[in-house]
């Protein structure tokens, strides 16, 4: 089963990207949407990542598997050449950071589970993401974890988008664009129990490696060396605005914001620590 818009009882869609500029009728980059296991992704053709994903979370049925021998591989549905492909993470500084989180949609049935844990490994499911961004237990990675953890701690269902930012000043590198922000947006069912009609809720998030990627010099420090980066950034943000900068239409998402519109005035709210998330 692919990514359902009405998993958490209430409609939460996945973001489509306008191909069109409603303003000058210009035609933008070509996208596919990509079914797996308990999520979707929607590839852009021309940058060769994911304009947007989604996975439905089910924190009742969570299962708890190894890695399974990081089996990064090409999606043979689609051209080669649609795809960022091992040769834009092989001896450098940049790790290929999983946009679906691995453990996300692990769950149901032993052999869904695994079957969802293999799907996640598609490099159509991944993006360039400098180490100490990836692998940060605070920042990135923190997110992704008070995330599941909450899901699975409230036995609660969660749908959770996730892609990268893709700017135009994203610095080139070996034929793609590597780019700078990522955005994350989580939503769950406010009102009632999957099933019921609830109220849909939502939180968006941007998250910014700009300090971390230098792609004149992508590589990894000598031992004893210091690596030569600089801290990034966490902020909670009004979805409208994640919509705007990524081109990509989301309005239930949008509609369902629960960051409060004095707050959302004043600007980003950086976060250094998740207790700082507002919901």
């Amino acid at each position: 089963m692919a990514f359902d818009a009405r998993f958490l009882g209430v409609r939460a869609a996945m973001p489509r990207f306008e191909t069109t500029d409603v303003s000058t009728g210009v035609v933008r980059e070509a996208t596919v949407e990509l079914d797996y296991m308990h999520f979707a992704v929607v590839l852009d053709t021309a940058r060769r990542f994911a304009r947007a994903t989604g996975v439905n979370i089910d924190g009742a049925a969570l299962v708890d598997l190894d890695r399974g021998g990081d089996e990064w591989r090409l999606d043979e549905r689609i051209p080669a050449d649609w795809q960022a492909g091992p040769e834009v993470y092989a001896r450098n500084d940049l790790d290929r950071g999983h946009l679906v989180r691995r453990r996300d949609p692990v769950w149901g049935d032993p052999a869904v589970a695994k079957r969802a844990n293999a799907d996640t490994f598609h490099y159509t499911n991944a993006a360039p993401q400098a180490s100490g961004f990836n692998q940060s237990k605070e920042l990135w990675l923190g997110l992704e974890d008070h995330v599941l953890e909450h899901a699975a701690a409230h036995r609660q269902r969660l749908s959770v988008f996730t892609a990268p930012v893709l700017g135009e000043a994203d610095p080139p590198y070996r034929g793609i664009r590597v780019p700078l922000r990522f955005w994350k947006i989580a939503a769950w069912n406010a009102g009632g129990d999957a099933g019921d009609d609830g109220v849909l809720a939502a939180v968006g998030f941007i998250l910014d490696q700009s300090p971390l990627v230098d792609t004149r010099d992508l590589r990894r420090p000598a031992p004893g060396e210091a690596p030569a980066v600089g801290p990034f950034r966490t902020f909670q943000v009004p979805i409208g605005d994640i919509a705007v900068i990524t081109g990509l239409l989301m309005h239930d998402l949008v509609a369902a914001d629960r960051l409060p519109a004095t707050i959302a005035a004043a600007g980003w709210r950086e976060l250094e620590t998740s207790a700082q998330i507002l919901l």
